[in-house]
């Protein structure tokens, strides 16, 4: 079965930097995107950035773009998101994520429905 492990989290002051990363088994990695997503607390989950198998094409949301970075190492089954100049409104549990299948549309890319295997999640919380 897929496994998705993510680490990194933890507590950085507002401009600060993090890298989460994610580590999956299971199934041939570099046959997929990935993507990473994000809750807040009172919040629902939202898309921060996406992947593809080969790693020629990001994807990210308005409010992390510029900032975040994601890329993926295919020899080590990891993804990585590069998170700088932190803001508190980045607080949220981070979750790596494995779409079912290969996804053909970037559109797709966005949408939590297309993934089906998540990570646990790891907190990062941005002080002011």
């Amino acid at each position: 079965q897929v496994q998705l492990v993510e680490s990194g989290g933890g507590l950085v002051q507002a401009g600060g930097a993090l890298r989460l990363s994610c580590a999956a088994s299971g199934r041939t990695f570099s046959n997929y995107g990935m993507g990473w997503f994000r809750q807040a607390p009172g919040k629902e989950r939202e898309f921060v950035a996406a992947i593809t198998w080969s790693g020629l094409s990001t994807y990210y949301a308005d409010s992390v773009k510029g900032r975040f970075t994601i890329s993926r190492d295919n020899a080590k089954n990891t993804v990585y998101l590069q998170m700088n100049s932190l803001k508190p409104e980045d607080t949220a549990v981070y979750y790596c994520a494995g779409p079912r299948g290969r996804i053909y549309s970037s559109t797709r890319y966005y949408l939590e429905g297309e993934y089906d295997y998540w990570g646990q999640g790891t907190q990062v919380t941005v002080s002011s």
